[in-house]
């Protein structure tokens, strides 16, 4: 269903965007209604966070030509509007609210221009609290005219530790250095490997409240 915004409401995450280290920024803060479940709205407070050192080294190495979000993690603290009716606990309610999450994410990396979206492996993470939370792999491509495509890996996960949270990001496969075809020395930030980024990200979902 389509997003509506809304006036506030709902806390946001609690993110330990210190975490990301230097280049990121937050880049959006909504609060929406995401989708309707056991005869309530699902409202969502988001906070969105970007490489953005990483996206102005691509658009620079290309003369302008590639401009958008290489890497961007996100966090959204879930609330029930009006509540859950009695006998319906949130954890009752997670198997529908992960795979609409899920749903979403695909759609959102879709409009970010990743193309071949398809879903993945799943794991678990042991979080900071002590409880184990499920990611799911969503994979895809970007196409750059002219070049190769660059593959690209988001997670995502929702869980429940008080709250119902949903987390997740993405990034690159691969080098875009390589995939670009310009020299790593000239441009550093080009030339990291993806384990990096999926380690930040993993270390980011594992601490998200």
């Amino acid at each position: 269903m389509p997003r509506r915004a809304l006036d506030g409401g709902v806390p946001a995450p609690a993110v330990p965007d210190d975490l990301l280290g230097d280049g990121w920024e937050r880049v959006e803060d909504t609060t929406e209604t995401l989708f309707g479940v056991e005869g309530a709205d699902v409202r969502g407070r988001t906070l969105v966070y970007e490489d953005t050192d990483l996206r102005a080294a691509v658009r620079a190495a290309t003369d302008g030509a590639v401009d958008q979000s290489w890497r961007f993690a996100f966090a959204t603290r879930l609330a029930f509007r009006p509540p859950l009716a009695p006998g319906i606990g949130p954890t009752m309610v997670l198997p529908s609210v992960r795979s609409e999450a899920v749903r979403q994410f695909a759609h959102d990396l879709r409009a970010r221009g990743v193309v071949d979206v398809e879903r993945g492996r799943r794991e678990r993470v042991r979080a900071e609290t002590g409880s184990r939370r499920r990611l799911r792999q969503v994979t895809g491509e970007v196409d750059l005219e002219g070049e190769e495509s660059v593959p690209v890996e988001g997670w995502i996960g929702v869980w429940y530790d008080g709250e119902i949270t949903v987390g997740g990001g993405a990034y690159p496969r691969v080098s875009l250095a390589d995939r670009l075809g310009v020299e790593a020395g000239d441009h550093a930030l080009l030339g990291r490997r993806p384990t990096g980024y999926r380690e930040t990200l993993f270390d980011l979902l594992r601490a998200v409240g």
